[in-house]
């Protein structure tokens, strides 16, 4: 069959031996047949296997899950769960991979990403953090589908799974969540806090505790689901943004402030750290939690439409978009107020290797980077990259 023919052809359900490439960016790897790409999960670098077709555009690629490993790597493992599998749950990428080889195989995308997105040839470990691979999701989004019936979803799909528990959150946590009736066709959202007591929809407020101090937060108000990832990355933050005594700091996308105490510390009580968020309650949560450092205010709004009128030339600017990154607007409007360094804060390599090339654009190199394996399992991980102008 031509190339063209193939490209043409609806391999929907169809089964394909195929062996595989390298890990990509989406907790997938990359393999060919008969002239296109496939896109294949639960398979790992090296293997063979026999994978079915599930989802197919008609394009140059297509989606499959490996249903058969005729010849296995050497870093696959049994998955802990029974619904890390094809047709299964959407939350877990690599639960068949060993956890070092997890983090050898993100480190890949990263440095691909850098190298094809920022022109950058620079590989960085992703660094393990505390507590293991299994039982860190201390904050998690149930699906509930039509008859009340709580669940995790299914791989792109709106399916919701009748599962018992998660592996991934700490043993105990679900299972009595999991017995009960809720609204149908509605999420609810489960949080272990500090202390480990269990919260589950609008039981609040969740007490969590980084940087030597505590917040009480609201429902729903973002806090990082790995428990040692706040003090991971406030402690990293504070090393690159050094902010001077007496200086002007910014921490944007600031949530209830993480970064803000940190930064506070450094300009001391002549500075001033202003945090830029576009959540009210987030806000009201930080203001009560850093009530005691009057040199952090808070400025409510997008990012994109406060940072105008700011003011004064920031030090250093901590930054902490969304999945998608900074983008040219932001990163233009940034360089035009000048800061000495910028610390990017990441949760995806692809949009962050994306603003790290237009940062360099506006002659602002990347200094030092780090990543962290704060979502074990998935093919997620954090990143931290301190970015200095030239």
């Amino acid at each position: 069959m031509s190339s063209a023919a193939a490209t043409r052809a609806d391999w929907t359900d169809r089964i394909l031996e195929l062996e595989v490439g390298p890990v990509a960016h989406g907790g997938h790897c990359v393999a060919r047949s008969e002239g296109r790409v496939v896109f294949v999960r639960h398979a790992l670098p090296g293997e063979r296997v026999l994978a079915v077709v599930n989802k197919d555009g008609g394009g140059s690629f297509c989606r499959a899950d490996a249903v058969e490993v005729l010849e296995p790597s050497p870093w696959r493992v049994p998955a802990p769960c029974s619904w890390a599998r094809a047709g299964g749950c959407g939350g877990c990428d690599f639960q068949h991979a060993d956890p070092a080889a997890q983090r050898s195989l993100k480190s890949d995308v990263l440095a691909e990403q850098l190298r094809r997105l920022a022109g950058i040839e620079r590989r960085v470990p992703v660094e393990e953090l505390p507590g293991g691979a299994l039982g860190w999701r201390h904050r998690v989004r149930l699906a509930v589908d039509d008859e009340g019936r709580a669940g995790l979803r299914a791989h792109r799909s709106h399916d919701v799974l009748p599962i018992a528990d998660c592996p991934l959150t700490p043993p105990g946590t679900l299972p009595p969540v999991l017995e009960h009736g809720f609204d149908p066709d509605t999420e609810v959202e489960v949080a272990v806090d500090a202390h480990g007591r269990v919260h589950v929809g609008d039981d609040g407020p969740v007490v969590q505790r980084a940087a030597g101090r505590e917040w009480l937060l609201s429902p729903g108000v973002f806090w990082q689901v790995h428990p040692a990832l706040p003090d991971t990355l406030a402690a990293v933050v504070g090393e690159w943004a050094d902010a001077p005594q007496g200086g002007t700091a910014w921490d944007l996308y600031g949530g209830v402030g993480l970064f803000a105490a940190v930064l506070a510390g450094q300009v001391g009580p002549d500075g001033a750290v202003t945090v830029v968020e576009s959540s009210r309650q987030a806000v009201a949560d930080g203001r009560a939690a850093l009530a005691d450092l009057p040199q952090v205010g808070w400025r409510v709004g997008r990012v994109e439409r406060v940072l105008g009128g700011l003011g004064a030339r920031p030090d250093v600017v901590v930054a902490d978009p969304p999945r998608r990154g900074l983008g040219r607007e932001l990163v233009d409007a940034l360089c035009g107020h000048a800061p000495d360094r910028v610390v990017h804060v990441a949760c995806d390599p692809a949009a962050l290797a994306r603003d790290v090339a237009l940062f360099a654009e506006r002659r602002y190199r990347l200094a030092e980077l780090r990543a962290f394996d704060a979502f074990p399992m998935t093919h997620h991980f954090e990143c931290v990259a301190l970015l200095v102008r030239a």
